[in-house]
C-alpha cells in the first residue's frame, strides 16, 4: 500500500505545529510536506520579524506546542546566548519576553527534532508557493506538482488591506502601507511628523520600533474608538473561576463578564485574570452563540475584546507610556475624512468622536489596520483557484474560510471536503478563539488527529491479528 501523503500549505506556526503533531502522533509510515516560500519553517508573518523591538506578547513560559511540558520554550530560550545578551527581555518578576524571531527559531528546531525522532514520518519542506489544486495535485510556483491524499491550509494572515480612502495614494512616498516590510522604517527622520492609522497590536509594534530609532517627532495614532491594547499582567496571580452563564446572548455575556470583573476586584484580583478565563472557555462560548449574536459581537464588541484579550509585552507598553508622558504621542478616537497629497507630504483631516475637526501635515502616514482577513479567499492564487472551483467558500463573518466542526472546508453548497482541512486562525469563524497561540496550538493538534483518522489504513492496521 502506498504511503499516505499529507500536504500542508503554509509553514508559519499553524502549519509547522500541524506537521510536528502529525509526526508525533502517526504510528504508521506517513509523508508530510510543508509548502512554504520562506527559507525556514515556524516563522510565518509574526515570528519572521528581525526587528529587535518586536517581542512575544506573553511570557515565554506560556509559549509552547500543544502537549509539551509547561515552560518548554522558556527553558529553551534561557539556554540560548541571546537570553543573557538581551537584557531588555527580562522583567522584574522573573518573566522573559524574547524577541519574536526567537520563537520562530525554536519552532524550526522542533520541526527538525521531530524528523529525527519519528523516522516513520518523512517530514519535508519545499520552499515554494502553492498556485492551484487540481484533484489530488498541488501545483507549485517552481513548476512542480505534488500528489497528495490530504491538503491542509495553514494560511492565516493575508497582507494588510489598504483602506479605500488611501488607494489613490498607494505610491506616495509619505505613505507606509505595510510597516512589516524589512527596513521600511529605517529612513524616517528622528523629528518627522507621523500619524498611524490603527491603535492595536501593529501600532504598538510601530511605536516600539520608532523608539529604537530614536524618533522623537510628533506622533499621532488614531482609530474609530481610539482604544490601545492593554499591557500584560506582571507577577504571580491566582487563577479565576468564571461563574456559569448559559444565556446565548452577547449582551448578557457582556453584563456577566463586567460583573465577574467587579467580583474579582473585590478580592483584589486584576481584570486580566477574568479575561484569561473567558479566553480559556472562548471556543465553547463562541459556538454556543447563534450567528446573529456572533455578528452582533463583531459589529459592536470585537474591538473592545481585541484590546483586552490580545495584550502587549511590558517593554512595548513602556515605550508607549513614555511617549505619552513626554507629550510626543497622542491617541485619538477619530476617522479620516479627507486626504491631500503634496510632493513629499500628506495632509489629512480627521473628525473626532466628539465632532471636532483636526488637520495634520505629515511626513509619514503609517497604516496598521491589520491583515485583510475579509479578503483572505481572494488574497492568493491557491485560494482563488479553490474558490473558483467551488471547493471552498468564505465564512459568513468575513474572518476567513468556512469549515465544519472537524475543520473540513465547506464547498460553495455547504458540503464538507473530506480531504481538505483548515488549521489556524482562518478557521476562527467556526471556533471563535483562534488567534492566541495556546488555542492555535491545540487546534493544530486536533486537526492532526482528524487527518490521521481520515487516512486510508490497511486491514492489519485497523484490526491487529488476535494473539492467543
Amino acid at each position: 500500500m502506498q504511503t499516505p501523503h499529507v500536504i500542508i500549505v503554509g509553514g508559519g506556526f499553524s502549519g509547522t505545529a500541524l506537521a510536528i503533531h502529525l509526526a508525533r502522533t502517526a504510528t504508521t509510515p506517513l509523508r508530510v510536506t510543508v509548502v512554504e516560500p520562506r527559507d525556514s519553517l515556524g516563522a510565518g508573518v509574526a515570528y519572521s520579524t528581525r526587528e529587535p523591538a518586536h517581542r512575544i506578547n506573553v511570557p515565554a513560559a506560556r509559549m509552547q506546542l500543544s502537549g509539551d511540558e509547561q515552560g518548554a520554550f522558556d527553558r529553551w530560550y534561557r539556554q540560548q546566548p541571546e537570553c543573557s545578551l538581551d537584557s531588555v527581555a527580562h522583567c522584574a518578576d522573573g518573566a522573559v519576553y524574547p524577541q519574536r524571531g526567537m520563537f520562530g527559531r525554536y519552532l524550526a528546531e522542533q520541526f527538525a527534532q521531530a524528523a529525527l525522532q519519528h523516522p516513520q514520518v518523512a517530514l519535508q519542506h519545499i520552499q515554494a508557493s502553492a498556485i492551484a489544486w487540481e484533484g489530488e495535485r498541488l501545483l507549485l510556483s517552481n513548476g512542480k506538482a505534488l500528489q497528495g491524499d490530504v491538503l491542509a491550509l495553514a494560511i492565516s494572515h493575508p497582507p494588510p488591506a489598504l483602506p479605500r480612502a488611501l488607494l489613490p495614494f498607494a505610491a506616495h512616498p509619505a505613505l507606509i502601507a505595510n510597516p512589516w516590510l524589512p527596513g521600511v522604517l529605517d529612513n524616517i527622520a528622528v523629528n518627522a511628523s507621523i500619524a498611524i492609522i490603527g491603535t492595536g497590536l501593529s501600532m504598538a509594534d510601530v511605536v516600539a520600533s520608532l523608539a529604537t530609532r530614536q524618533h522623537h517627532g510628533p506622533l499621532l495614532a488614531f482609530s474609530r474608538r481610539g482604544q490601545l491594547s492593554r499591557a500584560n499582567l506582571s507577577g504571580d496571580w491566582p487563577e479565576w473561576t468564571l461563574a456559569p452563564q448559559q444565556q446565548p446572548s452577547v449582551r448578557q455575556w457582556l453584563h456577566h463578564i463586567r460583573a465577574e470583573v467587579a467580583r474579582a476586584a473585590e478580592q483584589q484580583l486584576p481584570w486580566q485574570r477574568v479575561l484569561d478565563e473567558v479566553r480559556v472557555q472562548g471556543q465553547d462560548i463562541w459556538q454556543s452563540l447563534p450567528l446573529r449574536e456572533q455578528q452582533r459581537f463583531v459589529r459592536h464588541l470585537r474591538s473592545w475584546w481585541d484590546v483586552h484579550r490580545y495584550r502587549i509585552a511590558p517593554q512595548v507598553a513602556a515605550a508607549i507610556t513614555e511617549r505619552q508622558q513626554v507629550g510626543s504621542l497622542r491617541v485619538l478616537a477619530a476617522r479620516l475624512i479627507r486626504i491631500d497629497a503634496g510632493e513629499k507630504q500628506l495632509r489629512i483631516q480627521l473628525r473626532t468622536r466628539h465632532g471636532a475637526t483636526e488637520n495634520h501635515q505629515l511626513d509619514h502616514l503609517i497604516v496598521t489596520t491589520g491583515p485583510g482577513h475579509e479578503a483572505l479567499t481572494a488574497s492568493q492564487p491557491l485560494l482563488k483557484s479553490l474558490c473558483q472551483q467551488g471547493i471552498i467558500r468564505a465564512d459568513a463573518l468575513g474572518f476567513g474560510i468556512d469549515v465544519d466542526r472537524h475543520s473540513h472546508t465547506l464547498t460553495q453548497s455547504g458540503q464538507p471536503n473530506a480531504g481538505l482541512f483548515v488549521v489556524g486562525p482562518a478557521a476562527r469563524a467556526r471556533f471563535g478563539e483562534l488567534m492566541g497561540l495556546p488555542q492555535v496550538a491545540d487546534h493544530a493538534a486536533d486537526v492532526a488527529r482528524q487527518i490521521l483518522a481520515s487516512l486510508p489504513l490497511t486491514h492489519a492496521e485497523r484490526c491487529p491479528p488476535f494473539a492467543p
